[in-house]
C-alpha cells in the first residue's frame, strides 16, 4: 500500500470528501471566497464579533485523523498580537453586557441552542471530521449534550443573585453576585464542543465576556460554534482564537487583562497554565487528566453489566477521555466470568471512518497520539505477568492504516503498580486487576494522584455507597458508565484538577465573585 495518500486514488478520494463536508459545515463555498487557491478552505478566527485573519497573516493548516496526511482546512495561526485585540474587545464588551438584566443574557442562550440543534447534523459532521470521534456512538450525542448545556444555563441565569441580611431596622445589609469579567476558554481536542458547552454558557450567563482558544488539532467545530454564538452576542462578547498553545494559551494565561482562565487538558498542561495564571492570582479553574476505577463486585454480574462498562471505558471515544475508567478492577470469583463476557463485545466494536454509521469507534487525534499509544501496547506486551486478551497492537494492514487508528485493547492480570495502570494512556487500552476485598479495591483505587471519576459495581447498595464514599473521586457512578449529566456538578479531587462545571454551584463558584454591601439607614423622621 502506498505510503503517500494523495497517491493513491481511494485516498485522494476521501479526502477530496472530506475538504467538500468541511467546506459545507463551513456554510461558505470555495468559489465564495476565503480559499487558498485550492480545495482547502481558510477558517477565520472570530474577534469583536468579526471574522478576522491573524494578525501576521499566518496559517496553520487542519488534518483529519481518519485519513494520513490530509488537509481539510486551515485556520490562523495567531500569536500574542490578535491575543491582544481579543482581550481589549472582550473588556470593551464587558461592561454592557455585565449590567444587562438576566433575561437579556438568558434569551441569547437560549436562541444559540436552537441554531445549533437545527444545525445539529453539520456540527456532528465537522466533529467526526476535525476530531475523529464516530458520528453515531459519539459527535451526535456531543452535539445535543452542547444544546442541553446552552438551554440549561439560560434557565438558571436568574439565579446569578446574592442575600439579604437580618441586620437590624437601621442596617440594609446584601450581597450581589458580580461576574469576574473577562474568561479565557482553553479548550481540548477530544471533546472540544462538549467542553465549550461546560464553560461558555455558564460563563456569559453570569454576566462573562469569552475569549475561547480552540485547541491545535481540533479547531473547527469551535470555529463553526463562535459563528452560531455571534449571530445573537453582541459584539466582543464571545471571541475565538487559533494558535499555538504554547504561543497564544500561554499569553492568555499571563495577560492582565484576562480576570479567568478556565482550562480543561492534561495535568502536565494544566500545571504549568496553573502556575502562569497564579503568578498574578488570577481566577482559574482546571479539569485534568484521570486514571480512573471501575470496580466490579460478584453481585452485579448481570446482562447490564457489560453494557455499562462498555459506556465507562469510553472505548467509543478511543479512550480519550479524562473520565474513562480504565483501571478495572474485578473481584477474584467473577474475574474470569467477567472478562469471558466483556472481551469479545470489546472486540465486536466496529473501528473504522468516524462518518461512516456502521462504525463504533474512529481514529485518534494523531500521530503523536498515535505513537504514544503504540508505546504502551507495545511495553505491555513485555510486561512478566500481563497477558494480551485483545488488541495489543496498531492494526498493520487494511483500510484502518490509512488513519491514526488503534483497536481495543485488554491487558489482563494486571497489577496497580504497572505503568500501565499508572499513567494516563488517553487511548482504548484497559487494564484487568483482580481484588479480594473491598478494604483492598480502594486502597488500589485510590493509590494515585488522580482522582477525576470512578465507577462502582454492585447491587448491594450498602456496599455499594460505602464504595463510593471512599473513593477519592470528585465524581462517582453507581452501576452506570454514562456521561456527565447537565446540572450536576462535574470536577476532580487531587491532581485531577480544581473548581467544578457543568452545574448552577459551578457558575456560581467558578464565574461570579461576591461583594457584600453594607448600608447605614437614617431613622425614620416621625419616629415610627
Amino acid at each position: 500500500m502506498s505510503q503517500n495518500p494523495t497517491s493513491d486514488p481511494v485516498e485522494t478520494e476521501r479526502q477530496t470528501a472530506s475538504r467538500a463536508a468541511v467546506n459545507a459545515s463551513a456554510g461558505r463555498s470555495v468559489a465564495a471566497g476565503g480559499s487558498t487557491g485550492s480545495d482547502v478552505l481558510d477558517w477565520p478566527q472570530w474577534i469583536g464579533g468579526e471574522r478576522t485573519d491573524a494578525a501576521a497573516g499566518q496559517w496553520r493548516e487542519v488534518a483529519s485523523p481518519a485519513l494520513r496526511g490530509s488537509v481539510i482546512a486551515r485556520v490562523p495561526a495567531s500569536d500574542t498580537k490578535d491575543v491582544e485585540r481579543a482581550v481589549e474587545a472582550a473588556r470593551r464588551a464587558f461592561p454592557e453586557w455585565a449590567s444587562r438584566h438576566f433575561t437579556q443574557r438568558a434569551r441569547p442562550l437560549a436562541l444559540i441552542a436552537d441554531d445549533i440543534e437545527a444545525e445539529a447534523e453539520e456540527f456532528a459532521r465537522l466533529t467526526a471530521l476535525d476530531t475523529g470521534n464516530a458520528i453515531r456512538t459519539q459527535a451526535r450525542p456531543e452535539v445535543a449534550t452542547l444544546v442541553a448545556l446552552f438551554r440549561y444555563f439560560s434557565g438558571v441565569a436568574g439565579e446569578v443573585k446574592g442575600t439579604t441580611l437580618p441586620a437590624g431596622d437601621d442596617q440594609l445589609q446584601y450581597t450581589r453576585r458580580e461576574p469576574l469579567g473577562v474568561v479565557a476558554a482553553i479548550l481540548p481536542w477530544n471533546s472540544p464542543l462538549m467542553i465549550a458547552g461546560f464553560k461558555i454558557p455558564a460563563a456569559l450567563a453570569a454576566g462573562n465576556t469569552v475569549i475561547l482558544k480552540a485547541a491545535d488539532d481540533a479547531p473547527l467545530t469551535i470555529l463553526k460554534l463562535a459563528e452560531v454564538c455571534n449571530r445573537h452576542l453582541p459584539g466582543g462578547v464571545l471571541n475565538a482564537l487559533t494558535g499555538r498553545g504554547s504561543v497564544i494559551g500561554q499569553a492568555l494565561a499571563e495577560h492582565p487583562g484576562v480576570d479567568k482562565v478556565s482550562f480543561t487538558g492534561s495535568t502536565e498542561v494544566g500545571r504549568g497554565v496553573a502556575a502562569q495564571a497564579g503568578e498574578r492570582l488570577a481566577h482559574m479553574s482546571l479539569e485534568l487528566g484521570g486514571k480512573n476505577p471501575s470496580i466490579v463486585y460478584p453481585d452485579a454480574v448481570d446482562d447490564d453489566l457489560v453494557d455499562q462498562l462498555l459506556l465507562a471505558s469510553r472505548f467509543a471515544r478511543q479512550g480519550q477521555s479524562c473520565t474513562a475508567g480504565s483501571r478495572l478492577f474485578i473481584h477474584q470469583d467473577v474475574y474470569d466470568d467477567v472478562l469471558a463476557r466483556l472481551v469479545p463485545r470489546l472486540g465486536a466494536m466496529k473501528v473504522g471512518d468516524p462518518l461512516q454509521e456502521s462504525s463504533d469507534m474512529g481514529a485518534v487525534i494523531n500521530a503523536k497520539q498515535f505513537d504514544g499509544i503504540t508505546g504502551y501496547l507495545d511495553e505491555g506486551r513485555t510486561v512478566a505477568g500481563l497477558e494480551t486478551l485483545l488488541g495489543g497492537s496498531a492494526p498493520t494492514e487494511g483500510e484502518l492504516t490509512r488513519g491514526y487508528y488503534h483497536v481495543p485493547t485488554v491487558f489482563g492480570g494486571g497489577r496497580n503498580d504497572f505503568r500501565l495502570a499508572r499513567e494516563e494512556i488517553f487511548g482504548p487500552v484497559l487494564m484487568a486487576i483482580p481484588f479480594s476485598s473491598t478494604e483492598e479495591v480502594v486502597r488500589m483505587a485510590n493509590d494515585t494522584h488522580f482522582g477525576l471519576a470512578a465507577y462502582v459495581f454492585s447491587h448491594d447498595l450498602d456496599r455499594a455507597l460505602d464504595t463510593a464514599h471512599a473513593l477519592q473521586a470528585g465524581w462517582v457512578q453507581v452501576n452506570q458508565g454514562g456521561g456527565q449529566v447537565v446540572g450536576q456538578a462535574y470536577g476532580g479531587y487531587k491532581q485531577s484538577g480544581i473548581g467544578r462545571e457543568v452545574s448552577l454551584e459551578g457558575m456560581l463558584e467558578g464565574f461570579t465573585q461576591t461583594k457584600q454591601i453594607n448600608v447605614k439607614l437614617r431613622a425614620s423622621r416621625n419616629g415610627s
